[in-house]
């Protein structure tokens, strides 16, 4: 197609030519070049800034600079190149134009020193940077000017007639008074021009222009009312076209654009552009030509019929044309001699350019062109699966600059994608961008970068940026309402730092998976500049994924990708192309990513309501459930799982997922097998827990690893998922109260305020212990309490899906169902069907040994040739064989461990591949893939994990690899642990180290004290090969340099040994890694008192000599000193759990034992001298000086053998204060331990292990302590009438501590262990005779005598020995009225409020009315006395409220337990509260009535103006009962206060 030129002007704009330049026109040669002379002159004005250049110094700088030939810089004067489009032009741009390779590669070398000399002019705050004008003819684009930048193109006249020319206007200048006149005229010049010269052009109203503004600068104006812009317009039309044209005039004037201004830190600004696109098609505009008129002519037409118009008013035709920059009027006043020669050679050449102008038209229309982009897209987002399902990317990184609001509901697929992490650029986005979108339809965490700093271990950082659990959204350039956001300029140094910190941390190798993420870069905004924060960032993920494989760029359109490409390619020196989405809008990109997903992940998930109602579980809410695996009703429907992978997976010995339970139900399947204890469990024990009195209850599913528990609790679940809102806690280190939070919001979501109508059943798996269970519980029940769910029933029902470590079958109840490793006859009848239709579905159904294992009922000939045949030619120093030997190892000593595939690959030497992955992690493990499977592991990050199929083939793996290839398990252990693979950065590295730990230092507690001295791994490796667990322990201790509690066992270790050196030192190195540790502190503590008690055995001399005597007591205060400082950090600890709420660990007594058995070590190295060694006398004056009655001085004065003694009573008085403190220190631990057993008890209440090994080792201490300090027969106590008074009284506090009743928590354990009536009536008559004779009685001997009376009548109802009940009121009354020392105030406030509490018809004292100041001060009490060992623990309850009056009115715990008629039902009938509901002790039991006022229960009394205050029992139990409403309940006396029990509405 011939080229046609129209009239070129660069100089001043309007209907006028320029004065800067003599332009001539010929109408056959259009343009003629400036004279010969201007062209000289250019040497001289050619500026230093190359976008200084006019088009005439580019053609000057070609020829005269370069030396490129003449006909080169015609071809770019041609094209009106200029410096500022010089400094854009690319080598393929002049290849384009004609420019050979040569010449091109020269100009572009050329002009890129120039561009850097003219860079170098101005100061980095003056750096220009460039964009792209909005999108001809479009208006839902999300494109925005930066205000300053600079449009990359100069204002132009016609080029190919399809490309827009433009046109600026400042605007800025113009009085508010004359805008929307000059907005107007300007706008119809422009729009004649371009229609008369049939091109496409735009006018910008809003970019400023030399000689003010730099040329195409963005300024943007204030527009008050964008209608009345539009009605302007119109009105004008209609003015100053003909009559005729008006019509195809307003089709070629498009609407007004207003394109927003943003501020250079890229948030809104009120400015805008304002621009008009001109399209003149050839169909609209045909052959006409477009006159307009200088006055509108509706105006001059009224003005004709009054008078004629001035001069200077004169209507003027006019007809303009593009020339060049400018508009130029044909019709213009002219003082040529041939004034229409331009306007008749135009109108000549009309219908040639109406022909052109059609001919580019169709050009365009056969210019789009067929992308295949779609599909490109499909296969790059999925790395080559096609599906998002099956998708070989793990994890997503989105990262986005600014979005518009047109493009957000075509981004529905960043929801799908499920970023781990949105790096978000665009600071408003949370008010009206992505964030805002996205969050209201997903859950996310919102961050800042800071917070990825690495300022603590990176898996705790994970944590509690919930990473892969919810999206992490960072704000990467500030936020509106929080941190500054920074302008392209600044923000390198303001934030570029802390978003590299972001960056390093998602891509470590122990956050996301080697190669398995990919990062897509979503082009919201075009990036047109060199310091624009996506380059940077993009720089910093090139860098740490080392290249651009895991990257996909998507952006809006060709323009976008083009800057983005451009700039990457020119900093990088790479091409991006092949990693780029640019030929399909977002609504394609939205629709092809959609497209991606299953049918299952795109329907509707519902939660049942209870009647068979649904509610919608809305993508948001269940985001938010992050610890939660929610079950839904219409689990796995419409789903294309892949059935022959998901069930293969499952019956080689994967864990078992709710796509099998959804096959097995589909037509044709055999139904899923159902064990013996379904049916019991669905049918007895759920249905029973329902029927409990409390907002949580919880029963145990106890399993043997392997024999199919987890799979029978889901089972269960999916069973019940209609009836319940079942759900799977993810992680069972996941934080509790959060935890709690979440089951709470299941339960209420959807009921909008009104009750709860089914509740939630939870499955969790993996607590090492009931109390972890409990503790959830509280949170749960706590978490109730604040939303006021009322717990008249369960509303939430824990499956604890427990594994045992014995096979030893245990009874079943409601609470604990036992499943083991023996199938019944039908539970085999039912594998035996499913072998059928397995064998007749798979061809390799021989290897599906977590199947077969079952089939054969755990046969081990069976296990034992499967781990023989698979490990046939093993051979250690194989790579895979080392991992296989590791992994044996992990799953034998700690069940369930694994190994991450990142760790895997990295020992291995295996690199995967982002995208066609289509090798498998057990590929690599050869030969022996069949004995290990890979799955989810749920921890602070979530990855993929390799572990062995079942735990019976790891045991008898590890038996096959010790006996025929003499691989011990030494070996393995060292392996593992010198390994340096292992415990690199790589996924699942902290789930690796507590494995490993687990299994060095964890003990299994049995009977037998010697089986749990060490791990069992330690205790095999022992018996295996002894000697080599010191070397384990060794480089574990190498391995683990910070770990306190592997030094610790190794101290033990040595210990054990006597190897009290080496023992000491490692107890050293631990105390100094956790100092604040009790039990470090304790084991510290614990190497002195061996040491010292072995000193004691091994010196078998006697008696000892006096040197030694030294060494020993140096020892034995070593020891006491250390153990207080374990006891003082060991209320430390306490007290710190206690402020978090969080942590239910109990009080460690250890040290407290320890103190103790230290004393009853110095009284047998003092037995061993001769001063104290032999007879009753010696032993006698041994308890007088311990407890500080005579001194040391004295026992010498009165020694006959004095002189022959004085070296021990030198060394002796060298410890006086250590020795006369011994009694006191002894009985000060014998109370507080005691106080602290009786006093609390676990939530289970059930004493565990450990309180049962303590109060065994507190019983033998104390035997020592009474044969030393109580020796006392209370039969010649009373029959001696001749022994002194005041000796009778010391010998009856004797015998009073020799039973530990001279304490009230002493006489209350009377109860607990069952102290005969003959014993309790000889302490009721000590007590008395003490009261009666001793000439001074302390207030706690007359507190514990009231006890000791209630306690004897409990004991023996009606003794002789009671005081009347009246008398021993009003004894208590008298105490009242008294001084009470503080440390009584307890003891004597729980005993005033049972026994005086008004009670029907009985007589109350005058106390009786401050009742309530007693109950206070005793609460107050209790805190002061038990906070610091009453963590995790639960007050007992003495004694309840009785029907009968006196005495009768206290009913202790233990009548209540008389009534239970099976002992093994007594924890189940309290936890669930049917004990409360049995007849007898309903009978025994007064039921109190009271007002609820909040949280507390108004009792009533039997005194008209009395109510007392009432804590429940559970706090939940008024959770939605309303205030003010009536119960009734039963009262329990605690040491915390009356509680209320067994709440009825």
């Amino acid at each position: 197609m011939r080229r046609v030129d129209f009239w070129i002007c660069t100089g001043g704009k309007g209907a006028g030519i320029s004065s800067d330049e003599d332009l001539t026109f010929n109408a056959n040669t259009c343009p003629v070049m400036a004279t010969q002379d201007e062209i000289k002159n250019e040497e001289e004005n050619l500026s230093s800034d190359l976008r200084e250049w006019s088009k005439q110094h580019v053609k000057y700088w070609v020829c005269n600079v370069v030396g490129l030939d003449l006909k080169f810089a015609n071809l770019l004067y041609d094209q009106d190149i200029n410096g500022s489009s010089l400094a854009l032009l690319e080598k393929c741009d002049l290849i384009d134009l004609g420019v050979t390779l040569g010449p091109a590669k020269v100009l572009i070398h050329f002009r890129d020193a120039q561009l850097e000399r003219s860079i170098g002019l101005l100061p980095v705050s003056q750096t220009v940077s460039h964009c792209k004008p909005y999108p001809f003819y479009r208006y839902h684009d999300s494109h925005r000017y930066v205000e300053n930048t600079i449009l990359d193109v100069i204002e132009s006249g016609p080029s190919d007639f399809i490309e827009p020319c433009h046109e600026y206007k400042g605007f800025n200048n113009t009085p508010d008074e004359y805008k929307m006149t000059k907005f107007t005229d300007e706008v119809v010049r422009f729009a004649a021009a371009c229609m008369n010269s049939r091109t496409n052009g735009t006018i910008h109203f809003g970019i400023g222009d030399m000689p003010e503004f730099t040329h195409g600068q963005v300024l943007g104006i204030y527009v008050a009312d964008k209608e009345a812009y539009e009605n302007a317009l119109k009105h004008a039309i209609n003015g100053h076209f003909e009559h005729k044209h008006v019509g195809a005039v307003t089709l070629c004037i498009k609407p007004t654009r207003f394109v927003g201004v943003l501020n250079k830190d890229t948030t809104s600004s009120e400015k805008c552009v304002i621009e008009v696109d001109i399209v003149p098609e050839s169909t609209i505009c045909e052959t006409d030509m477009y006159h307009t008129y200088s006055l509108d002519s509706r105006k001059t037409k009224k003005k004709a019929k009054g008078k004629e118009p001035d001069q200077g008013e004169k209507q003027l035709k006019q007809l303009f044309v593009r020339d060049g920059g400018s508009s130029r009027n044909l019709l213009a006043p002219t003082t040529s001699a041939k004034p229409m020669v331009d306007y008749n050679t135009f109108e000549n050449k009309l219908t040639q350019l109406v022909q052109l102008r059609k001919q580019a038209e169709d050009k365009q229309l056969k210019s789009v062109r067929s992308s295949v982009q779609g599909s490109k897209l499909s296969q790059m987002i999925t790395g080559g699966s096609q599906s998002l399902d099956k998708s070989h990317f793990e994890h997503y990184v989105v990262v986005a600059n600014k979005s518009h609001s047109i493009q957000l509901e075509s981004l529905r697929f960043v929801i799908e994608l499920n970023p781990v992490a949105v790096l978000d650029f665009d600071p408003e986005s949370e008010r009206d961008g992505l964030q805002k979108y996205i969050g209201a339809r997903s859950a996310v965490n919102i961050h800042l970068p800071v917070e990825y700093k690495i300022t603590e271990a990176v898996e705790d950082i994970a944590s509690k940026l919930q990473l892969t659990r919810n999206t992490s959204w960072v704000f990467c350039n500030g936020r509106v309402d929080g941190e500054v956001p920074s302008d392209i300029d600044t923000w390198l140094m303001d934030k570029g730092a802390s978003v590299r910190d972001v960056i390093s941390f998602l891509c470590r190798k122990d956050m996301l998976p080697n190669k398995r993420y990919l990062v897509v870069f979503l082009l919201l905004s075009t990036v047109g500049e060199h310091s624009d924060p996506l380059l940077e960032t993009f720089s910093i993920f090139r860098q740490e994924l080392k290249g651009i494989e895991q990257i996909l760029c998507i952006c809006e359109n060709e323009n976008a990708f083009t800057c983005w490409k451009d700039l990457i390619k020119a900093r990088y020196g790479i091409d991006i192309s092949g990693r780029c989405i640019y030929q399909l809008s977002f609504a394609e990109i939205d629709g092809t990513i959609l497209s991606l997903l299953s049918e299952n992940r795109k329907a509707c998930r519902f939660l049942p309501c209870g009647g068979g109602s649904k509610v919608l579980l809305e993508k948001k809410v269940e985001g938010s459930l992050s610890a939660l695996d929610v079950l839904c009703v219409n689990q796995c429907e419409g789903g294309n799982g892949d059935m022959a992978t998901i069930e293969e997976n499952f019956y080689k010995g994967g864990k078992v997922s709710w796509w099998n339970f959804f096959f097995s139900e589909q037509p044709g399947c055999t139904p899923f097998i159902k064990r013996d204890k379904f049916d019991f469990i669905v049918n007895t024990v759920i249905p029973d827990l329902c029927s409990w009195r409390k907002v949580c209850a919880s029963f145990n599913l106890q399993h043997v690893t392997g024999c199919g528990g987890t799979t029978l609790a889901k089972h269960i679940l999916w069973n019940l998922k209609n009836d319940f809102r079942c759900a799977v806690l993810k992680d069972h280190h996941s934080d509790m109260a959060e935890t709690a939070v979440q089951v709470v919001k299941l339960l209420t979501f959807g009921y909008n305020e009104l009750p709860p109508q089914i509740p939630v059943l939870l499955m969790i798996d993996g607590f090492v212990d009931t109390d972890m269970v409990s503790d959830l519980q509280q949170c749960i029940e706590q978490q109730c309490v604040k939303a006021k769910i009322q717990s008249t029933s369960p509303k939430v029902i824990i499956l604890n899906c427990m594994r045992l470590e014995s096979e030893e079958q245990t009874e079943t109840t409601v609470e604990d169902v036992f499943i083991g490793n023996k199938l019944s006859d039908n539970e085999q009848r039912l594998f035996e069907q499913k072998l059928v239709e397995i064998e007749k579905t798979y061809k390799n159904a021989e290897t599906f040994y977590g199947f077969m294992i079952m089939k054969k009922n755990f046969l081990p000939e069976y296990i034992q040739s499967v781990a023989r045949n698979t490990l046939k030619g093993f051979n250690i120093s194989q790579k895979n064989a080392q991992l296989i030997a590791v992994l044996v190892l992990l799953d034998v000593y700690c069940k369930g461990a694994s190994l991450s595939v990142s760790l895997c690959e990295d020992f291995l030497g295996s690199q995967p591949k982002p995208f066609c992955r289509t090798e498998r992690i057990e590929d690599v493990f050869g030969k022996f893939s069949t004995l290990i499977n890979s799955d989810i592991v749920e921890a602070e990050v979530r990855y993929t994990a390799v572990k062995m199929i079942h735990s019976s083939i790891s045991w008898h793996c590890l038996q096959e690899l010790t006996t025929t290839y003499k691989v011990q398990r030494s070996e393995i252990a060292n392996l593992l642990l010198n390994t340096d693979t292992f415990f690199e950065c790589t996924q699942g590295k902290r789930k690796l180290t507590e494995a490993v730990h687990d299994m060095l230092v964890k003990r299994r507690h049995t009977n037998n004290d010697e089986d749990s001295q060490f791990s069992p791994l330690i205790q095999d490796i022992k018996k295996e090969s002894t000697g080599f667990e010191e070397i384990v322990l060794n480089n574990a201790a190498k391995r683990f340099e910070k770990d306190a509690f592997l030094r610790q066992v190794l101290a033990r270790y040595y210990l054990k040994d006597n190897n009290f050196k080496e023992a000491k030192v490692w107890a050293s190195e631990a105390k100094c890694i956790l100092r604040d540790n009790s039990y470090i502190a304790d084991t510290t503590a614990q190497v002195i008192k061996r040491e010292l008690k072995n000193a004691i055995y091994t010196d078998k001399e006697v008696p000892i000599k006096s040197e030694k005597l030294n060494v020993l007591l140096k020892m034995a205060v070593s020891a006491t000193d250390a153990f207080n400082v374990a006891q003082d950090l060991a209320k430390k600890e306490s007290l710190n759990r206690l402020q978090k709420r969080t942590d239910n660990c109990h009080f460690n007594s250890s040290a407290c034992i320890g103190e103790v058995q230290v004393a009853v070590i110095v009284i047998e190295i003092l037995g061993k001298t001769p001063i104290f060694s032999s007879g009753n006398v010696h032993h006698d004056i041994m308890s007088r000086v311990l407890s500080r009655e005579i001194t040391i001085q004295q026992v010498e004065t009165n020694d006959p053998k004095r002189n022959k003694h004085t070296p021990y009573y030198v060394v002796l008085r060298g410890f006086e204060e250590f020795l006369y403190s011994l009694r006191i220190r002894m009985k000060k631990q014998f109370n507080f331990l005691e106080n602290f057993f009786v006093n609390l008890r676990s939530s289970s209440g059930e004493r565990g292990r450990h309180e049962l090994v303590a109060l065994e080792e507190v019983f033998k201490c104390f035997k020592r302590y009474s044969d030393l300090f109580c020796r006392t027969d209370s039969k010649d106590l009373l029959r001696n009438k001749t022994m002194n008074i005041m000796l009778q009284v010391h010998q009856a506090r004797q015998f009073l501590d020799m039973r530990k009743v001279d304490t009230h928590s002493g006489v209350l354990n009377c109860l607990s262990i069952g102290t005969s009536s003959e014993i309790m009536e000889k302490i009721a008559r000590q007590c008395k005779f003490v009261l009666e004779k001793a000439t001074t009685v302390s207030v706690r001997e007359k507190i514990n005598y009231i006890y000791v009376n209630v306690v004897l009548n409990c004991t023996k109802p009606g003794s002789q020995l009671c005081v009347a009940y009246k008398t021993l009121v009003d004894n208590l009354c008298k105490v009242l009225r008294g001084q009470i020392p503080l440390e009584d105030h307890l003891a004597l406030h729980f005993i005033t409020v049972c026994l005086l509490w008004p009670h029907v018809s009985s007589f109350s004292p005058a106390e009786t009315k401050r009742l309530e100041f007693y109950i206070s001060q005793m609460i107050i009490s209790y805190h002061a006395v038990m906070q610091e060992v009453c963590n995790g623990k639960w007050p007992v309850v003495h004694f309840y409220l009785g029907k009968k009056q006196g005495y009768g009115q206290l009913i202790h715990h233990a009548a209540i337990l008389s009534c239970i008629k099976e002992p093994e039902q007594i924890c189940s009938l309290f936890k669930n509260g049917k004990i409360w509901k049995d007849k007898e002790v309903e009978a025994l039991l007064c039921r109190v009535t009271g007002e609820v006022q909040g949280s507390v229960i108004l009792a009533e009394t039997c005194i008209s103006d009395l109510k007392i205050k009432v804590h429940p029992m559970y706090r939940n139990q008024l959770s939605g009962i309303a205030y003010g409403s009536k119960v009734s309940f039963f009262l329990g006396f605690s040491m915390k206060g009356p509680l209320a029990i067994d709440i009825e509405s």
